[in-house]
């Protein structure tokens, strides 16, 4: 059971992990995967199940006008994006401290912020910590 949102565990393909992110796109499981094994993680990503279906609406009682047969109307196909849920095994791992606490480092060195770990970034920046900066 997770401490808090922040750090949720659960088992991927039989091995207990700390659950990094859910539902993401193949682009961000590489992005993550790959600054995650540079920290020394074991990560592992699983297709995200798919949702649970609604049950079906209980069957109309039919007046006997109504008695003629109609063709049910056909059930939209919605294909889903394929997503993932990735998770390290440590299960200890919280993203959160990891990124404020300044734990994980870029391929080239620098800490890993906030606007890195979303991708908004192209590199990590190390002068200025997160509470120094100024808005506007």
């Amino acid at each position: 059971m997770a401490i808090n949102k922040n750090h949720e565990f659960e088992e991927l393909d039989g091995v207990k992990c700390g659950i990094v992110e859910r539902n993401v796109s193949p682009v961000r499981v590489q992005f993550l995967k790959s600054l995650l094994e540079f920290n020394k993680f074991t990560v592992i990503a699983v297709p995200t199940p798919a949702p649970k279906a609604a049950a079906l609406p209980a069957p109309k009682p039919v007046a006997e006008e109504e008695t003629q047969p109609h063709p049910p109307p056909p059930m939209p196909v919605v294909a889903l994006p394929k997503t993932f849920t990735i998770g390290v095994t440590d299960y200890t791992f919280n993203p959160v401290n990891a990124i404020f606490g300044r734990l994980l480092k870029t391929p080239d060195g620098h800490f890993v912020t906030l606007g890195y770990w979303q991708e908004k970034q192209n590199v990590g920046h190390d002068e200025v910590p997160y509470f120094g900066e100024k808005a506007g």
